[in-house]
């Protein structure tokens, strides 16, 4: 499993993988996205980061997420 992490997922990601997608909604706004599991693993790695002030693995996670869906980067995370 582990190197099936690595090639998923960047390197600097420390998060757990998901088997499955789902749909995420955006708080403030209600908007949903449908998600890989693989967008679900960054996207809950950027929000336990915000909440704990990782900021730098939160930016990397944004970045990653705007490059790899930005649909769903603008619906959840803009």
């Amino acid at each position: 499993m582990e190197m099936e992490k690595e090639q998923l997922m960047p390197k600097w990601f420390n998060g757990e993988v998901y088997e499955s997608g789902d749909t995420v909604s955006n708080p403030f706004t209600g908007d949903t996205a449908e998600l890989t599991a693989k967008e679900l693993s960054m996207y809950d790695l950027i929000m336990g980061a915000q909440v704990t002030g990782n900021y730098d693995i939160m930016q990397k996670g944004l970045t990653w997420f705007r490059r790899e869906n930005p649909s769903a980067y603008m619906t959840l995370l803009d």
